[in-house]
């Protein structure tokens, strides 16, 4: 998201994206340089000489973290700009931003996209003491000095209200999706695509995307065993910290199955594949991780089965749109029950994905990176 934001920003403002060495995608790498400097579109990259090590790895990854400080922030210092824009990665980015902000007297805007450190609280990434009380101290005053907090959701926005900020100043800006007129017709999905997802499954539950540390991945797996006997299968497509465990956790099941991500391409056939797509963010974390993939379901016309409490936002956008059905984090037995329901009625099945396309125009993309754009041209006009 955060090249599509910067893509949108430089067609009308100049944007630099200081950012370090890519450690994401095995694919892409950079030869070590101090810094280094390149046109991406309209906008200007400089990438400092940081670590880049793989991501899976947590101790390494801490590395690539402190490298990339030590580096960009005495660079930061010497960028001229009106605006100071910090998203959340490294996690502790904003709080740096803040800082650099502040000593270059320049209005702060936050993005976050997950909340920390909570996230590493509730995730267990960090354990409850000193390193995350002084975090959350931190945090909290990298919020305060921020003249915007920009999040991603209505439940980010009340965990960000709760920790003292005022609330005219944290806006809500989804990621949101391309979504086709309603009169269009969907693209016919690849059939090699379907039927990796498939396979001889009655009815197909998809997860697609990141498997982190905020799902309720047990609750998935024990409804999932329940649910072999009705033809039900739960795919996963993706990757993330905690697919070997899930993988693990699921081995000698036959009805769980584990595919790696597809082409960018292909997401749209990903998207179709599946009779329902699942959400899921155990209790405790509502509102800390916002699943964008919201807003890709929708726009495919699919049903939602969200495995989390009513905070989550998914939960109260999707219940009274008609295009999602909840089952709480803790009870398998509730999601057993909702699947059962859909993937025996065709007719409510059909109903929720109607539901779903005609919510998604609400969450297009490019209304929302307009509504980006103005909040920051707003900050720059109060300097």
């Amino acid at each position: 998201m955060a090249h599509t934001v910067v893509g949108t920003l430089s067609l009308s403002h100049q944007v630099i994206v200081l950012c370090g060495r890519p450690s994401y995608d095995p694919s892409e790498r950079r030869a070590w340089r101090l810094y280094q400097s390149e046109l991406v579109g309209l906008a200007r990259i400089v990438r400092v000489g940081s670590t880049a090590f793989p991501r899976f790895d947590m101790n390494k990854r801490v590395l690539n973290y402190l490298s990339y400080v030590a580096l960009a922030v005495p660079r930061a210092l010497f960028v001229k700009c009106d605006v100071v824009l910090s998203m959340t990665d490294p996690p502790f980015q904003g709080i740096v931003s803040a800082f650099v902000a502040m000593l270059k007297r320049k209005p702060f805007v936050y993005n976050i996209r997950d909340l920390y450190p909570d996230m590493a609280l509730g995730g267990a990434i960090v354990a409850p003491g000193l390193l995350a009380r002084v975090w959350e101290k931190l945090h909290r005053w990298a919020l305060r000095r921020a003249g915007l907090v920009i999040v991603l959701g209505e439940d980010m926005r009340a965990r960000i209200i709760a920790k003292g900020v005022d609330a005219s100043r944290v806006a809500v800006v989804r990621d949101g999706a391309e979504v086709l007129p309603p009169s269009t017709p969907l693209p016919a999905p690849d059939p090699e695509v379907v039927r990796a997802i498939r396979a001889n499954f009655s009815f197909v539950l998809l997860h697609a995307g990141n498997l982190g540390f905020y799902g309720a991945w047990d609750t998935l797996l024990m409804a999932a065993r329940k649910l072999a006997s009705d033809g039900v299968g739960l795919v996963f497509v993706g990757d993330g910290a905690q697919r070997a465990k899930v993988q693990a956790a699921a081995a000698g099941s036959d009805n769980i199955r584990f595919l790696d991500y597809f082409p960018s391409a292909k997401i749209p056939s990903v998207l179709a594949a599946a009779d329902a797509h699942v959400i899921t963010v155990k209790r405790g974390l509502e509102g800390v991780v916002v699943p964008s993939k919201m807003y890709g379901i929708l726009a495919a016309g699919k049903p939602i089965v969200v495995v989390a409490t009513e905070k989550t936002d998914v939960v109260s956008l999707g219940i009274p749109q008609g295009f999602a059905v909840a089952a709480d984090p803790d009870q398998p037995a509730e999601l057993v029950t909702a699947v059962r329901v859909l993937s025996s009625d065709v007719n409510k099945l059909r109903t929720m994905g109607e539901a779903a396309r005609a919510a998604a125009p609400a969450y297009d993309r490019v209304n929302e990176l307009q509504k980006f754009v103005k909040l920051i041209e707003s900050i720059a006009v109060k300097s």
